[in-house]
């Protein structure tokens, strides 16, 4: 990929030496493995005597702590949900004294009873410690300027990278989201050389630069972070190009600890990397919950190890991925996230995921990356419809052809009929924080 910048014209330029890394960071499988299983244990021991959910979970499995002899007996364990949370909101999830929480998290609850995530200062200790340690994976190093445009508050994404970009050593700006003219404006005036956002407002950050005619490219960013959200290898293409920065994935979830779980790293961006010291990673059948092999797609699960204030055993992500073997670094990748489980659609018995959807439309130089994904029913039938916008100067003729050549693409790859609405600029909603690729509207007709 042509860059006009040396600075960033060799992602190795930005990998840190083998020396600055964490011993962890670079150990052998047999010494991550014999760590895991001295944490898990005590993980284990430390939900069953303080969360009474857990103790009554491995009571009725008929399964104790004690029966943990080696990794693979994790799978004896049953798992935990968002509704076990929500059935102990709000802190019937904590494993200390409520007094020894220092702060709660918790997400937006738009679909039900909010999900709480609480931490001792130990736990916020070890945040920062993973976020310096994804940062510092993306190329990031101590004295640089952070961007960070994530939400503050009790989203998990502000906060906990502020904390993580501060134990590196670098200068964050905390923008937070919204107000996207404003972004363009401190980008150009504090000139930080790392962003951090969700690739959808990356996106959107991208058009206000181009609406105020300023050249993104000409910008003092080199390196991006992006999560939250699943993202494609042809958005990470977008973004890279359009900024002419390196852009990495970090991978979180605020029921295990919030961003900082796994990230790529800068020299290869070959999937993020698992921090296996604290997040033990295990892939199952959605449907059957039998543990997979490493190599195989699943549901990607979670066990906490070293989290005090509210451990989680066995957490069903919904994200849908693969276990590869480390390369940059010792701990195990996953595969980028390709999908959820609870964000597949079936559509007269065909399985869609948006970001099937996605990758089509960015190989077409016509369409910008902005789209929705809208669900009806007709006469009995649920049928769907992809709304999505043109680039710039693109008129009714173009739409006519790029809504034609879509709708092709879509059933020849995925084998659905669907229909496509091709709008003006503008004509989708942009969010400042993960975006809403998909509108049921069943239950509204």
């Amino acid at each position: 990929m042509a860059r006009g910048r040396m600075a960033v014209s060799n992602a190795a330029d930005f990998a840190p030496r083998r020396q600055d890394l964490e011993p962890i960071e670079i150990a052998s499988r047999d010494e991550i493995s014999a760590l895991q299983l001295k944490r898990l244990k005590w993980s284990l021991g430390h939900a069953y005597a303080n969360v009474p959910h857990y103790r009554q979970a491995f009571d009725a499995a008929g399964v104790h702590p004690d029966d943990l002899r080696q990794l693979s007996d994790l799978s004896k364990f049953p798992f935990t949900g968002k509704d076990d949370l929500r059935a102990n909101y709000p802190f019937g999830m904590f494993a200390v004294p409520r007094e020894q929480i220092v702060r709660v998290h918790a997400s937006s609850g738009t679909t039900g009873t909010p999900t709480v995530a609480g931490y001792t200062a130990a736990d916020l200790d070890m945040w920062a410690v993973v976020i310096a340690r994804c940062i510092r994976a993306a190329g990031g190093r101590s004295g640089m300027i952070v961007h960070n445009v994530a939400g503050y508050g009790l989203f998990t994404g502000g906060l906990g990278f502020h904390g993580g970009a501060e134990r590196l050593g670098c200068t964050v700006v905390p923008v937070s989201s919204g107000m996207t003219e404003r972004q363009v404006r401190l980008i150009l005036d504090f000139k930080p050389e790392l962003i951090h956002a969700t690739p959808s407002y990356m996106l959107a950050i991208l058009d206000a630069f181009r609406a105020q005619g300023v050249d993104p490219r000409g910008s003092s960013l080199k390196l991006g972070i992006f999560g939250a959200e699943p993202w494609t290898n042809a958005m990470r293409e977008e973004i890279e190009t359009a900024f002419d920065i390196h852009a990495v994935d970090m991978y979180g979830l605020s029921e295990v600890i919030g961003p900082g779980v796994a990230a790529e790293c800068v020299e290869s961006k070959d999937g993020p990397h698992v921090w296996e010291d604290h997040f033990y990673p295990e892939i199952v059948d959605p449907v059957s919950g039998k543990v997979l092999p490493d190599g195989e797609s699943g549901e990607l699960v979670f066990t906490s190890l070293t989290k005090v204030g509210m451990p989680v055993v066995r957490y069903r992500s919904r994200d849908l991925t693969r276990l590869l073997p480390g390369t940059a670094r010792a701990m195990r990748r996953i595969e980028k996230i390709t999908g959820r489980s609870d964000d597949m659609m079936i559509v007269r018995g065909v399985n869609v995921f948006p970001s099937q959807i996605e990758e089509i439309i960015l190989r077409d130089a016509r369409l910008a990356p902005h789209f929705v994904v809208e669900l009806r029913r007709t006469s009995r039938l649920d049928t769907l419809t992809v709304r999505v916008e043109i680039k710039p100067g693109g008129d009714d003729s173009v739409r006519a052809a790029c809504s034609r050549d879509l709708a092709q693409l879509i059933r020849s790859e995925i084998g659905l009929n669907v229909a496509v609405e091709t709008v003006m600029p503008g004509g989708i909603e942009r969010s400042a924080g993960k975006a809403k690729r998909i509108v049921d509207l069943r239950l509204k007709e």
